[in-house]
């Protein structure tokens, strides 16, 4: 697998993960009312790995060759909750597959 598209699923993950982070910081500052730590810390990390992310859309289209709607879904799922996950799934998927494809005799 190209480092690109390594690169990309590691930080898929790591802005899931801090999604997570972050709307657990939100619980406890909006609805537990117990204090802002968590938001405090999740917030920049998210921050971070959101651009992060965009940048790893983009490098992982260059070198997938991704058409235009694919890597605008890319961006856009970096938006929600979680869809980052989904979007990196779906997308390494279907880049193993072909290469699958060709092994098989």
């Amino acid at each position: 697998m190209p480092t690109a598209l390594r690169l990309f699923r590691y930080v898929a993950i790591a802005e899931a993960c801090s999604w997570a982070g972050l709307l657990v910081g939100m619980y406890f500052k909006y609805i537990a009312a117990t204090g802002e730590l968590g938001v405090k810390i999740f917030g920049p990390i998210h921050g971070a790995l959101f651009v992060l992310y965009v940048a790893g859309v983009l490098a992982a289209a260059r070198t997938a060759g991704w058409s235009r709607g694919t890597i605008v879904l890319g961006l856009a799922c970096s938006v929600p909750p979680f869809t980052s996950l989904w979007f990196e799934r779906r997308m390494l998927s279907r880049f193993r597959e072909p290469a699958a494809a060709q092994r098989i005799p």
